[in-house]
């Protein structure tokens, strides 16, 4: 059975207001930046957003009053610094105040594991004696029943939907992604449901044709949109390279909460569709984040 949706679609029915969204799971590369901006225009209110080190999208949710509670390692903007959104939340509580649980990029792959087991912790001695340990108060500090020695147990975190760009999918959601994964298999498994963005939509026979490559079962999966270029500014490998200077105006741009303001105007609100996003950009920024060399990898053989 087909689960192609339109973005438009896929969200309006999967991401409610309150809802826990887990995104930006592979770090830098394939952030689901078009179903971000999507959320954005139905105006989702009081999410938590769930993710390892968390590159703008976190601070474009922030900044357009999305968000209540952040489950993460970092928020910020990774090749620039700061992100001016998420320091004036919780600085000023502008536009809205957002409570903040740390974790390591560790052991938000083990919350996230956790779920995927169907257990309510994972012991570690990550983190002990540091202040992320003390400061996040879902962390317990317990003894290993076998030697007496102290253990953190990080409790599970359990996604209401997990959002996960990648290469390619059939229309069932079986999907490849290759490249830097991060944390997007535990954060498939550990989820309620999944929507994948794809760039493309292949036949279940290509996807079959190399099973090892599948991020996940497609019975977690909701929706399948496609959406080439859904994961602009940020990096698809095999399909185009990070817009280095699209985090940059970025920067600079959102210095002020006005100047946000400005940006989101321009490149999400004023936008109604991907479509209306790519023809913003100039066909020469695109050329230039193309691929310019392709790296096949080896054949595989699966016979026997």
């Amino acid at each position: 059975m087909s689960k192609l949706l339109s973005m438009t679609e896929a969200i309006r029915r999967y991401v409610p207001d309150g809802a826990a969204v887990a995104l930006g799971l592979a770090l830098e590369p394939c952030i689901p930046f078009a179903a971000g901006h999507e959320i954005i225009r139905q105006g989702r209110r009081d999410l938590t957003l769930i993710g390892p080190i968390s590159d703008i999208l976190f601070d474009q949710l922030i900044g357009a009053g999305c968000v209540a509670k952040i489950q993460a390692a970092w928020v910020g903007n990774v090749s620039e610094g700061l992100g001016h959104c998420y320091r004036r939340a919780t600085e000023q509580a502008q536009p809205r105040p957002i409570v903040t649980e740390d974790h390591s990029n560790f052991t938000i792959g083990l919350a996230l594991r956790a779920a995927s087991l169907g257990a309510p912790y994972i012991p570690t001695r990550s983190l002990l004696g540091s202040d992320l340990a003390r400061k996040n108060s879902t962390f317990l500090q317990a003894s290993s029943p076998f030697d007496g020695s102290p253990l953190l147990l990080v409790p599970a975190l359990q996604p209401d939907v997990t959002i996960l760009h990648v290469q390619r999918s059939d229309e069932d959601g079986n999907a490849h992604l290759w490249g830097s994964l991060g944390i997007c298999q535990e954060a498939m498994l550990a989820a309620r449901q999944v929507i994948i963005v794809a760039e493309e939509i292949v036949s279940r026979e290509v996807i079959t044709s190399d099973p090892n490559r599948v991020i996940g079962p497609s019975y977690k999966v909701c929706a399948v949109v496609h959406e080439p270029w859904g994961a602009h500014p940020s990096a698809v490998q095999g399909y185009y390279d990070r817009d280095h200077q699209f985090y940059h105006e970025y920067h600079t741009r959102t210095r002020t909460a006005e100047g946000f303001q400005q940006w989101l105007d321009e490149w999400v609100l004023g936008l109604k569709t991907r479509q209306e996003y790519m023809a913003k950009l100039a066909p020469a920024r695109r050329g230039a984040l193309s691929v310019k060399e392709h790296r096949y990898a080896a054949p595989v053989d699966y016979g026997y």
